[in-house]
């Protein structure tokens, strides 16, 4: 059985400030500190090795009762780091008022229980947050009851228990906005934007669920923010990146407006302003997906969206955002310039990147090298994708890059290989639940062009295959390619014989004229 890495990784999670306060913490503990001296070479790895662990403590006891170690080293950090971040968040706030109503009412200190739920019935509703609201709701007509008892009668049982009905609702509406959500975020992260009849349809219905197309169906502000993203997410998927830019800037303001849940909700927050960078470069607004793509790498130093997920969060909408620009406007020389510190990034985060971002990286690190002309450095970036196995996690990059993939092997003149690759590409897209014809065009053409040699000859079935492509993409749904591949310019390049990045320069001057 493979040794287990889940310590490793969460050592490895560790900022500097929490592996002091938990060196400290254990400071604290007195007998034999066996997990200190495994946290501290576990520290050390760079990867995890158990063998080589092993070997290097086969002189101590505890070594023959590693597993139980582990886990007990494991529990220390958690509890550590729940002591650390006792504070940082308005959840670990009410949990912890919680706990010391429930103390001090089993001591009959009543009064002073009072003042704290006072205290914190506010925070809940200023933070729009529900389940403690009505968990102190429910301390509270315990007080009251203690109160009667006592014979004082001030405060409204009734009013109270509106207080709880109305808190009720307001849980159940926003767990219906959070069961919505769960469904179009797994369409999409299945398909991404390419979409079968069947996840088309799925769509449709969540686009006209009565709480999304609904007037004030949303009961809170937290409600309100993923509705608007529930719909933005919606028109996006069907490429009505117009709409979904509206829906999204919705999401924003809303908050915007609610400074203390936009801080609770920080990876909403970004997940927003990523979403709203992809509508405006979508829409052809690059001026605008700049500015907000600088607010975004703003985020970055502020206090509440400082812990690792976050950071993770902005790095990788950032980058990607980034390179996504240069290749709209043709700077691959200003993309090929943050491939180092994207690399770096990926290694310092690599337990922490998911799938998505990371295959995310390799398709626009591998295009960014395509458009400077250097296709051998892009091939064996898009391998990466073409190499990984995933069967459900966004299918519209996988079969896209395999797309690509013929185009860098016919950039190569791999032309012996490239017939037994259009094959495999062929045989892979007929598999899928979604068919396009433009892939099926550009396979077709593709197959023409690697069986001649004579330029004149070529430059003829580029022009035809422009010609179709360009009829063919009046229909929406099959401009999907364009999102990954800008095949109208690669012919276009092809046709006059010029760089790839310099056909998308002459192609973006004319757009702002």
């Amino acid at each position: 059985m493979k040794p287990s890495n889940e310590l490793f990784n969460l050592i490895q999670s560790l900022s500097k400030s929490e592996k002091r306060f938990f060196k400290l913490s254990s400071s604290l503990q007195d007998g034999d500190k066996n997990y200190l001296k495994l946290f501290d070479y576990i520290e050390k790895q760079k990867k995890y090795d158990e063998a080589e662990l092993k070997n290097h403590f086969q002189k101590e006891k505890f070594i023959k009762h590693l597993p139980s170690e582990k886990n007990h080293l494991y529990k220390l950090i958690l509890k550590s780091l729940r002591g650390f971040h006792s504070d940082n968040s308005i959840s670990s706030i009410l949990k912890q008022e919680l706990k010391n109503i429930e103390i001090l009412y089993s001591k009959a200190l009543y009064k002073e229980c009072v003042k704290i739920l006072k205290r914190s019935k506010r925070t809940a509703f200023n933070h729009e947050k529900f389940y403690y609201l009505f968990e102190l709701i429910r301390w509270n007509k315990l007080l009251i009851e203690e109160a009667y008892e006592q014979g004082e009668f001030s405060e409204n049982l009734d009013l109270l228990i509106d207080q709880e009905m109305m808190v009720i609702e307001r849980l159940r509406n926003l767990a219906e906005y959070h069961m919505i959500y769960s469904k179009i975020n797994y369409i999409f992260r299945s398909g991404g934007f390419s979409k079968s009849d069947k996840e088309k349809a799925e769509v449709d219905k969540i686009a006209n669920h009565h709480l999304i197309i609904g007037k004030n169906t949303a009961l809170s502000s937290r409600a309100a923010s993923i509705c608007y993203y529930i719909q933005g997410f919606c028109n996006a998927t069907k490429r009505d990146f117009e709409t979904a830019l509206l829906k999204f800037k919705k999401t924003k303001y809303i908050l915007d407006k609610n400074p203390l849940i936009k801080n609770d909700l920080a990876g909403r927050y970004v997940r927003t302003l990523s979403n709203i960078i992809t509508c405006l470069i979508e829409t052809n607004d690059l001026t605008n997906a700049k500015l907000v793509l600088n607010e975004l790498d703003e985020l970055k130093n502020e206090k509440q969206f400082s812990s690792i997920d976050i950071k993770v969060k902005i790095f990788t909408s950032y980058y990607n955002a980034q390179l996504l620009i240069f290749e709209k406007e043709g700077e691959f020389q200003k993309g090929l310039k943050l491939i180092d510190e994207i690399e770096s990034g990926i290694s310092r985060f690599q337990y922490k990147l998911n799938k998505e971002q990371t295959i995310l990286f390799y398709y626009r690190i591998s295009y960014i090298y395509f458009g400077s002309g250097l296709h051998k450095e892009a091939l064996k970036w898009v391998n990466k994708i073409l190499n990984d196995n995933e069967q459900i996690l966004r299918q519209d990059i996988y079969s896209f890059a395999r797309i690509f993939n013929l185009i860098l092997h016919y950039e190569l003149n791999n032309y012996d290989l490239l017939d037994y690759i259009i094959k495999s590409t062929s045989r892979y897209l007929s598999k899928t639940e979604k068919n396009y014809q433009s892939e099926q065009v550009f396979i077709k053409y593709l197959k023409s062009l690697s069986k001649i040699q004579n330029e004149k000859e070529k430059n003829i079935i580029y022009l035809a295959a422009k010609n179709e492509f360009e009829i063919l993409f009046k229909i929406k749904e099959e401009k999907i390619i364009l999102q990954f591949i800008d095949v109208i310019s690669w012919l276009e390049s092809k046709i006059k014989g010029e760089p790839f990045e310099n056909i998308i320069k002459t192609q973006l001057e004319k757009n702002l004229t």
